[in-house]
Formats: structure tokens, C-alpha cells, sequence
């Protein structure tokens, strides 16, 4: 129980405390830079040292190669369904996006994200911690380039707060489809959630974090942020 009262204090943490500190403070854009590496870091470390190495464990290899494509195709799909941030996560300023669209693209974004962490939390709580935390990393900068725009479209910081923090639910919804629906599947579907999992956090990374981190960035800075992100997951898989 204690480990599911973490993870769902994960999942709420990084959209909350990205909402606040961008309708309060924003940070510079130096500091959001590092963030966004340090975080695409992480959900790589995840995806390569622990989601795949779990999935190869499950099932075949041409099973786990076929599941990330499905991963990362999902992540094309709803970019292509609805907008998302790409390389301008850096440049709030320059987004000038209705409301609604930012708002329902992270939404969609949100749930295959919680889907990620349930599946983890089913097969090991340790794994599912550790993608939640990966996620709730990545959540912190998104939020704040995104509340910094939508406050700027309608001018009101409480409004702007609750409909960010209201995507969390989506993240959520995935979460419970993921634990309580999946884990009872067979072991097949397990390792295929886990692969194509790690499929869409290898593109959110490489897709999004990153290339955003890179444009807004220090090069330095932005390489030594991706080192440490890759440092903190190894040093938290010998933790969990």
C-alpha cells in the first residue's frame, strides 16, 4: 500500500509543482534547459537499462523490436492528431496555440504515460516507481513552458492552475488501465506493454526533451544534465 501511495503522489507531484512554480516563478531558461535534458536522461535510462531488459525478459526479441515501434508510432499518431510542444518547450512565448489545443494535447500525452507507470508498477512496484519518477521529472518542465501560455491566452493564475493540474487525471486513467486491467493479462501483453512503453518514452525524449533542451540550451550544460539524469537512474536502480 505504501508503495501505491507513492506512486500516485508521483504521478500528481511533477504536474503540480511545474503548474506552480511557472504561475509563480517562472525559472530561466537556462535552468528549464537543464531541466528538460536532465529529465529526457532519465527516461531513457528507464527505457534502455530497465524497461527492455524486463521485456526481453518476457518475451522474444522480434516481439520487444515490433512493440517499441508500436510505442513510438502511437506518440506520431497523436502528435499528428493534436499539436504538441516539440522544440519550442523552451519558447513559451513563441506558442500561440488556443488554450484548448494545449490543453487536450497534453491530456492525450498524459495517458499513454500513466500506461507506462501502471504497466511497470504491475510487473515490479520498484519498476513502476522508478518510470513515475522518471515521468514526474519530465512533467515539471512541460508544465511550466505550458501554464506560462495558457495564463498568457486567458490572464487568470487560479484558472490556468486547475485546467493544467485537471490533465493529471488522464495520467491517472492510464495508470489504473495499466495496473488493474493489464496485470492480469498474460505474460505475453505484459512485455509487450512494457516495450512499447519504453517506445513512447524513447520518443518523448528524442522527439521533445532533448532536441528542446539542445535549442534553448548551454551545449555543455545540456550534455553534462543528460549525463546526470543517466547517473541518477542507475544509482536509483541499485536504490529500488
Amino acid at each position: 500500500m505504501d508503495e501505491m501511495i507513492l506512486i500516485l503522489v508521483l504521478i500528481f507531484v511533477g504536474q503540480i509543482l511545474g503548474s506552480l512554480f511557472g504561475i509563480i516563478k517562472k525559472p530561466s531558461k537556462k535552468m528549464l534547459c537543464c531541466f528538460l535534458a536532465f529529465a529526457g536522461a532519465m527516461m531513457l535510462g528507464v527505457s534502455f537499462l530497465e524497461l527492455i531488459p524486463e521485456a526481453l525478459a518476457i518475451v522474444s526479441y522480434n516481439v520487444v523490436l515490433l512493440a517499441l515501434l508500436v510505442g513510438g508510432f502511437v506518440m506520431i499518431g497523436i502528435d499528428k492528431l493534436i499539436p504538441h510542444f516539440h522544440n519550442n518547450i523552451c519558447k513559451p512565448n513563441s506558442m500561440n496555440k488556443c488554450v484548448t489545443m494545449m490543453v487536450v494535447g497534453i491530456a492525450l500525452h498524459n495517458i499513454p504515460e500513466g500506461l507506462a507507470i501502471g504497466v511497470g508498477f504491475a510487473l515490479d512496484p520498484a519498476l513502476g516507481i522508478l518510470i513515475a519518477l522518471g515521468i514526474a521529472v519530465q512533467d515539471i518542465p512541460e508544465n511550466i513552458a505550458t501554464i506560462v501560455s495558457v495564463y498568457g491566452c486567458i490572464k487568470k493564475r487560479m484558472k490556468s492552475f486547475l485546467i493544467l493540474v485537471g490533465t493529471v487525471f488522464f495520467e491517472l486513467a492510464g495508470f489504473l488501465f495499466g495496473y488493474f486491467v493489464l496485470r492480469s493479462s498474460s505474460s505475453i501483453t505484459l512485455g509487450l506493454s512494457l516495450a512499447a512503453a519504453a517506445g513512447i518514452m524513447i520518443y518523448l525524449s528524442m522527439e521533445e526533451l532533448i532536441p528542446a533542451a539542445k535549442k534553448g540550451g548551454n551545449p555543455r550544460e545540456v550534455a553534462f544534465s543528460i549525463l546526470l539524469g543517466i547517473i541518477v537512474v542507475l544509482v536509483m536502480g541499485l536504490v529500488f
